[in-house]
């Protein structure tokens, strides 16, 4: 056996040990949520639930990049005159909360990108650096309209300050060169704006600093939130959204030491096949 061939066996005898031995490090499952149009809709195709998504899950091995995209959003009767909506994270602070504890619980994400819609920016898709862990926040729709407990985080003061772990950087070239008639912008001055965004967006970033220790057996390697602008088609949203999985992708891959595949499609099928297994965390 040649030198070479030799080489090339024990870079896939290497790699796969090294999958392995990741497995109960980390799931394959990326977490996306959403609250009013266009985010709920930008995210259907990723809803692995059959009543939400009758076209079906496009999440499962997504783009044979190794993970499953998962999808949570509410749904809204007449909106804007259903400001609330029905279903996953509706646009209230009980809910939202008990929500993110149930479904993170199932998904047990590696990484995480919270959605939420702005009328601030219409065209654009915001990525939030700072989220606040705040003891006052805008009343909600539904009595108590303030979150039980506030602030929602007992492990830190009122105020504290979450950062955002996705790629920013890398997201906001990769829709600006898209051409996609959305406008990124990363917001390094102020916050998310006290309101369900901010308080989504919180449990995303509080979520990734409980998990990011490599040891912990359901490791979170990024977590942010992106604002919408409300004037986005779906189609603009949709492959905003595709463009920005795919940047953190690549992040989630690079943080874990994942190597591109570049050996014949060996590692991508076995990849895929352990990813399958990993399948919510089971």
């Amino acid at each position: 056996m040649s030198k070479i061939s030799v080489r090339v066996l024990l870079t896939i005898g290497f790699a796969l040990l090294g999958l392995i031995a990741r497995l109960d490090a980390y799931t394959n499952n990326i977490m996306v949520t959403g609250y009013w149009p266009p985010t709920n809709e930008m995210l259907r195709p990723f809803s692995d639930d059959p009543i939400k998504n009758p076209q079906g899950w496009q999440g499962l091995d997504w783009e044979g990049r190794g993970y499953n995209i998962y999808a949570y959003f509410p749904e809204f009767n007449n909106y804007p005159m259903d400001q609330v909506g029905t279903g996953d994270f509706q646009v209230d602070y009980q809910d939202t909360s008990a929500d993110w504890t149930r479904i993170t619980d199932l998904v047990k994400p590696v990484a995480i990108i919270t959605f939420s819609q702005t009328s601030q920016y219409r065209y654009g898709w915001e990525l939030e650096l700072r989220q606040r862990n705040l003891a006052t926040w805008a009343n909600d729709f539904v009595a108590p309209f303030q979150p039980t407990p506030a602030p929602p985080d007992s492990t830190v003061p009122a105020g504290y300050i979450r950062y955002s772990s996705l790629p920013v950087d890398a997201i906001a070239d990769a829709v600006r060169d898209a051409q996609l008639g959305v406008v990124p912008r990363i917001d390094t001055t102020s916050f998310g704006g006290g309101f369900l965004s901010e308080f989504m967006a919180y449990h995303g970033t509080w979520y990734h600093d409980t998990h990011m220790d490599p040891m912990d057996p359901f490791r979170n390697v990024a977590a942010g939130h992106i604002h919408v602008g409300n004037l986005l088609s779906v189609s603009q949203s949709r492959a905003a959204t595709e463009i920005s999985l795919r940047e953190l992708i690549r992040h989630v891959d690079f943080v874990l030491g994942i190597p591109e595949p570049a050996l014949g499609g060996t590692l991508l099928l076995v990849t895929w096949g352990i990813g399958l297994a990993r399948r919510r965390g089971q």
